[in-house]
């Protein structure tokens, strides 16, 4: 199970394009825009523009997904988390939203409808809690 990182991108909302950017960067590593343009452009039934693509890679960066540096004239961006990273973070984002709600039923109802897996995914979370709950008392 990954840990949730320290670091978190200031906006985790992501659309469609910027989440497909950011795949691409993740696949890439470090990435110049012409990276991301051509491996869009791979697929002959895509058309976007060059700038659309900068405008995104900038976005992302605002957002505190990746990091910009310049050398010489040319751009390169990173990814500031990993794929893995920003799985955890989504995840306890919407689990975070999800117990917000606060009302016993709603929770009580998403429980009846888990199929087995799920059953069996959620035990070994409720052991893990179990655990970090019996290292926080001995402390």
């Amino acid at each position: 199970m990954t840990p949730l990182p320290d670091y978190r991108p200031r906006k985790t909302s992501l659309g469609p394009l910027e989440a497909e950017i950011l795949s691409i960067i993740w696949d890439l590593g470090v990435v110049t825009v012409k990276d991301v343009h051509e491996r869009i452009l791979s697929d002959p039934d895509r058309e976007l523009a060059y700038a659309s693509v900068t405008t995104i890679l900038h976005r992302l960066t605002q957002k505190g997904w990746l990091s910009c540096t310049k050398e010489k004239r040319a751009f390169s961006w990173r990814p500031l988390v990993s794929r893995l990273e920003a799985q955890a973070i989504l995840a306890y984002e919407q689990l975070h939203n999800f117990l917000a709600v606060g009302n016993p039923d709603v929770v009580a109802s998403f429980a009846d409808s888990l199929d087995t897996a799920s059953v069996e995914q959620l035990e070994a979370i409720a052991a893990r809690i179990e655990a970090v709950r019996r290292l926080q008392q001995e402390k």
